[in-house]
Order: C-alpha cells, then structure tokens, then sequence
C-alpha cells in the first residue's frame, strides 16, 4: 500500500506498508528509485544499513524494531524498517504492516518543528529506538514473576516461559548491536557528513539512546541466562534424585525376584520340601534387601 503524499516545509513523505509487485513498479516509474533500493527495502531478512548511491543521490536507511510473535508470552523477533531519502521526499517502508510504526512516522511528521527530511529520519530513529524499552521492562517484570514461581516449585510451563524470554532477548540483542553499529558509522557518512552542528547532536542523542537500550538488554540476558542455568541445574538435579530412587528400588525388587526364581524352578533343592520354605524365601529376602541398603549407606550412594 502506497499511503498519499503529504507536504511538510521543505520535504515530502511518502509512506507505504505490504508493497505488491504493481506498487513497487509505480515507486520506479513515477519516482525514479532504482530496482537495487527496492530490493533492499522489501526485503524482511535485511540487516540495518545504510547506503549511498551516488549515481542518484538517493540515501537508504534500515533498522530492525520488535516484531510482535506472542504479544502474553513476550515471544518477539525483530524486522526491518526502511527509509530512503530520495531528493527532497522521504519514503518509509513498514513491510510488516506494524501499526504502531506507522504511528510513530505520522507522529513525527505532524510535528511542526520537523522542517526536513534528515530531521525527519533522525526523529524517528530515536523513537524507534525507544520502542525497545517498554519491553524490556515488561521482560523484567516477567522474569522477576517467574524467579518467584520457580523458587517454589519448577514447572515445565514456567520454565518454557523463561526460554521464550531468552529468545527474545536473544533476537533483541543482535539487532540493537546491529542498530547501534549503524547510529555509529553514520556520522561518517555521506548523511553524517551533510547534516549540520544541531543535528549532530540530534543524532548524537539518537545514539547515546541506542547505547542506553543496549545496556538494558545485555544486563537483562545476563540476568535472565542465570536464571534460567540455575534452574536447568535443579531440574538435572531433580531428576539425577529420581534416577538414583528408581535404580535403588529396581535393585531391590530384584533380590526377591531372583529368590523366588530360584526356588520356583521345577527341579529338587534343599529346603524345597518343608512346610514353612515360603517363609524361608521371604525371610532371604529381606535378609539381602538389608544387606543391599546397608552396603549403599555405607558407600554413600543411598
């Protein structure tokens, strides 16, 4: 969906969503951008970047920003969202239809103070970058839920729970290093390089909050991945207990079993005749049995 054309001062913007093969021939043909930045814009997989075509001037912007795969379960990855600065007209390019994205880019464009198109893109950068922090919280609010379940009493459902935060983070993680890795070769760009003193700060700021939101999530993973070993190892451990009770409770049936097999085998023994050898079987056994026990007390293994 190619959304309609709107003037801010000196810039356009031109907004568009889910692009079909028809829109982004119209994009070509009536605008002039290049096959190669189409391709860079609708594709989902594309890292954050910036390039530079110096052919026709045009500048392309891509970030990663949460994408929303369990809203309950804070199961999230990331995708990408483009913008590319063709003359005097921004192009943003929400290919995961994310609503609030959309948002954002009319938010910042209905924002009188916002004159062009780099404070446009730089804007919005920041608020995108912001977006991570909501979450962030609501991840540690989550896992402060989880700690106190689990010290009680380790479920599976609770412990899917917490891998489906360390997923999250784990996709959060890469692409805010990512971002930030872009944020900090932008200064020396073609972009970096044309923006003046005031917009530098701008996207100094912009950076600083990128560094902000990667602090949060690191220390969140660490946090998170602790949590998540130390109650792998009580499970191991719970279930290495449960092992070792049924190991010692098969060798102990085994004793009987192998007493009874003895005797109840079809040929003449000692003692087979009496009238209490019953007794006597049961009376082995538990002999044994003890002996058993006793032998693994003493070895430690009980």
């Amino acid at each position: 969906m190619i959304h309609s054309k709107v003037t801010v001062a000196d810039y356009n913007w031109i907004g568009t969503e889910k692009l079909t093969a028809e829109e982004q021939t119209q994009l070509q043909q009536t605008y002039g951008l290049t096959t190669e930045m189409i391709t860079y814009v609708t594709d989902k997989d594309e890292s954050p970047n910036y390039v530079y075509d110096s052919d026709t001037a045009d500048e392309l912007f891509i970030v990663h920003v949460p994408y929303i795969i369990n809203l309950a379960q804070l199961r999230y990855i990331t995708r990408p969202i483009s913008f590319i600065i063709h003359g005097n007209t921004v192009f943003t390019f929400n290919e995961s239809g994310l609503d609030w994205v959309t948002q954002i880019f009319t938010k910042v464009q209905q924002n009188t103070a916002i004159k062009t198109a780099d404070q446009f893109i730089l804007q919005t950068l920041f608020a995108l970058m912001d977006s991570y922090i909501a979450i962030v919280k609501a991840i540690t609010k989550k896992r402060n839920q989880l700690d106190k379940v689990l010290n009680k009493e380790a479920k599976n459902a609770d412990l899917i729970a917490l891998s489906y935060l360390r997923q999250t983070l784990t996709f959060f993680l890469g692409a805010v290093q990512f971002n930030l890795n872009l944020l900090r070769h932008l200064p020396r760009t073609h972009f970096g390089l044309a923006i003046g003193p005031a917009k530098q700060e701008v996207l100094e700021d912009v950076t600083i909050e990128a560094e902000q939101v990667q602090w949060m999530i690191n220390i969140e993973t660490q946090v998170v991945d602790r949590i998540g070993d130390t109650f792998d190892s009580i499970v191991n451990n719970n279930l290495n207990d449960t092992m070792k009770l049924l190991t010692i409770w098969s060798l102990t049936m085994a004793v009987p079993t192998i007493i009874t097999g003895f005797f109840g085998m079809n040929v003449h023994l000692p003692l087979a005749k009496l009238g209490g050898a019953w007794l006597l079987t049961i009376g082995v056994s538990i002999l044994l049995i003890a002996w058993l026990l006793i032998g693994l007390k003493l070895h430690h293994k009980l």
